[in-house]
């Protein structure tokens, strides 16, 4: 019997021993592995129990190729839209599908451990097989575009388009804005074509702009608006102009007038050519949108284009109040589009001198020869 017993002991000191280096090796693992996940990944979500941290960090560990390194690196971006209602599942298939990841399990647990599987946004994303899954599984919590559209609408003062910045999404102030395009001390495309210490006035082509969502120099959205207009208005538009005697900064001026005086686009060249054929014989314009730009902000309206103007107006003392000075005024009194910019350069032909607004409410107008014929035009 004392044979048998001193044999047990050692086996059983071997068995003891065995477990405890089994339960060190577990408590090991229980611990290096989470760890090593979380600092390869983050930290996993708050509300994961013990065990399922455990588990996602064990397979998150064991498939670190497959989500931190891109599918394919050399391949270009994609849209990819989620839908609204979408469940997770269908949207890690079809990232699979089009060779975003390539390991949905491995995806999905990524999403589980950080808690993000239930954070993916309705939306439409830029992706790219060059992005980790890991980079893909973070833009999908963002459905922030990064782009968004900037639009100026034709015949808006500088300082409309400044009150637009602010509600953009760009990081663009209006008091920078202002001072940037009242002040362009900065080289651009129509430096040779502006007036020394003239304004942007008048060159801010109309029209959306695509923009990033990162522009936050003031200079860098001037100049994208500039380069725009550089390209619309072509060697014709700005030849039709010399033909009519006017330079660049002339026939944009004058076009900014005919963008605010006219409602109706296709009456733009017959407006134009009743300023040009004042213009050829001496008369003053007597545009009332002059005024308004000279009268600047109407508090009272809470808006730039005052109406209706009164007597006291039209005696405004400004450079830019056409019933007082002759010729144009000394620079645009709005950002004109294309369309009236084409209409100054290639006018209709009339011997028109007078018109005013038609009685029918249709935002027309009648056109007259003579100031007889003009007064005759009048509403009853």
């Amino acid at each position: 019997m004392t044979r048998n017993t001193s044999l047990k002991r050692p086996l059983l000191l071997a068995l003891i021993l065995f477990d405890l280096l089994c339960l060190v090796a577990s408590a090991f693992i229980a611990v290096y592995v989470p760890a090593q996940a979380a600092d390869i990944y983050g930290p996993p979500a708050a509300e994961l129990g013990l065990q399922e941290r455990f588990t996602y960090a064990a397979l998150l560990y064991t498939r670190q190729e497959a989500l931190l390194r891109p599918t394919d690196p050399a391949r270009n971006e994609q849209t990819f839209t989620i839908d609204s209602g979408e469940s997770a599942t269908s949207v890690i298939g079809r990232l699979w599908e089009r060779g975003l990841i390539s390991d949905s399990v491995a995806f999905r647990t990524y999403l589980q451990y950080k808690g993000l599987d239930t954070g993916l946004q309705a939306g439409t994303y830029t992706l790219s097989p060059a992005l980790t899954p890991v980079e893909i599984a973070q833009r999908l919590q963002d459905a922030t575009p990064e782009e968004v559209d900037f639009t100026i609408l034709a015949g808006w003062r500088l300082e409309e388009i400044a009150e637009a910045l602010p509600t953009s999404g760009l990081a663009v102030g209006a008091d920078s804005f202002l001072r940037a395009a009242r002040s362009p001390d900065f080289p651009h495309p129509l430096e040779g074509s502006l007036p020394p210490a003239a304004s942007l006035e008048g060159f801010l082509l109309p029209g959306t702009y695509s923009l990033s969502r990162d522009t936050d120099s003031p200079v860098a959205l001037l100049l994208h608006f500039l380069n725009n207009f550089e390209a619309q208005v072509t060697p014709e538009i700005r030849g039709g102009l010399e033909n009519q005697g006017l330079s660049l900064y002339e026939g944009v001026t004058l076009a900014s007038i005919v963008q605010r005086e006219a409602v109706v686009e296709e009456e733009m060249p017959l407006i134009a050519s009743v300023f040009l054929n004042r213009l050829q014989r001496g008369m003053r314009l007597e545009s009332d949108p002059t005024v308004q730009y000279a009268a600047g902000y109407d508090a009272a309206r809470g808006g730039w284009w005052p109406v209706p103007l009164t007597s006291q107006d039209l005696h405004l003392d400004s450079p830019y109040n056409t019933y007082q000075i002759a010729g144009l005024p000394p620079g645009p009194i709005a950002n004109p589009g294309l369309p009236a910019i084409r209409a100054v350069a290639f006018p209709a032909q009339t011997p028109y001198l007078y018109f005013r607004a038609a009685c029918d409410n249709s935002g027309r107008h009648t056109f007259a020869e003579t100031y007889e014929e003009h007064l005759g035009n009048g509403c009853p």
